[in-house]
């Protein structure tokens, strides 16, 4: 299970539901901005990355993964650019052609004796930061089942789809965990689908990355999200492993009071974990980590 090749005739299913509620107008760590505007330079890092590794090398990217943004604040549905509710998921190669825009921003880089410079790159953006309304979370995973039910039946040889959601807050229109359990029911050949849930948070205490168990989280929302995730499958245990971060066969795809460094990584392990290839800078677990979003990540011992 979880080891179905993935290829242009089974692709694998990335779907992101974020939180856009008006809290994410909060600050988020330090020199990050707010949380919107973070989580919105992950999920477009994201993106990117996942690109990359649909690319073999020319200018060709190949349809190995098929991407699904939903977000849920005043308004839910999906904010992907070029996606609509009549088209909510895109082949990464529409993704990769067809960005918001390209925007020029200066990101520190090594310098190569030690040091760190400011260079000059572009990043394309198909995420914008958006901060209004309640936290409607269980319209988005309403929204997302029949979407995820649906390319299931078309894709039965795949895969299993991954859905990460990532929220700040607690659910404002009722419980989403029937509906996650629904969705967790939904599957390929290869397997059940996979949801991951991942809070974030302005507060300095420590968080809790990829539990086994609800027995060390704090209030009844935090072991909500953990009942609605899954175990990781062995690829991305061995993700999270060579990130640094400690697991164990039960460990959940969950994160409470997750930092900027901590979601990035996150993000970027559910790209791997869902494509065939992945260039090995993208998961170093040495050194500083820096990437697309402009957020230094420090190298976890």
């Amino acid at each position: 299970m979880y080891s179905a090749e993935i290829n242009r005739k089974q692709p694998a299913l990335l779907m992101l539901l974020v939180d856009q509620s008006y809290s994410m107008l909060e600050p988020w760590g330090q020199g990050v901005g707010s949380k919107s505007e973070a989580l919105a330079a992950a999920v477009n890092n994201a993106i990117g990355n996942a690109v990359l590794m649909c690319n073999k090398g020319g200018e060709k990217v190949y349809n190995y993964l098929e991407i699904g943004v939903f977000g849920y604040g005043a308004t839910t549905g999906p904010i992907l650019h070029g996606a609509d509710p009549n088209r909510p998921i895109l082949p990464i190669d529409d993704v990769a052609t067809n960005p918001r825009r390209v925007d020029t921003v200066r990101r520190r880089a090594p310098d190569g004796a030690g040091g760190v410079i400011e260079i000059e790159q572009t990043a394309p953006i198909w995420v914008d930061p958006v901060a209004d309304g309640g936290t409607p979370m269980a319209a988005a995973f309403t929204q997302a089942e029949p979407v995820i039910e649906t390319w299931c039946a078309a894709h039965p040889k795949s895969y299993p789809p991954l859905i990460i959601n990532v929220t700040d807050g607690a659910s404002t229109d009722g419980d989403p965990s029937p509906v996650a359990a629904r969705i967790r029911e939904l599957r390929t050949d290869d397997g059940q689908a996979l949801v991951f849930n991942l809070h974030l948070s302005a507060i300095a205490a420590l968080p809790v990355i990829f539990p086994t168990s609800a027995a060390g989280l704090t209030d009844s929302y935090a072991r909500m999200l953990f009942d609605m995730s899954s175990i990781l499958p062995p690829a991305m245990l061995d993700a999270a492993a060579s990130c640094g971060y400690s697991v164990q066969p039960e460990s959940r795809g969950f994160l409470f009071n997750a930092a900027a460094a901590e979601v990035l990584d996150f993000l970027n392990m559910g790209t791997v974990a869902a494509t065939p290839t992945a260039p090995q800078d993208l998961l170093d677990p040495a050194g500083d980590r820096r990437d697309d979003s402009g957020i230094d990540r420090p190298g976890i011992a």
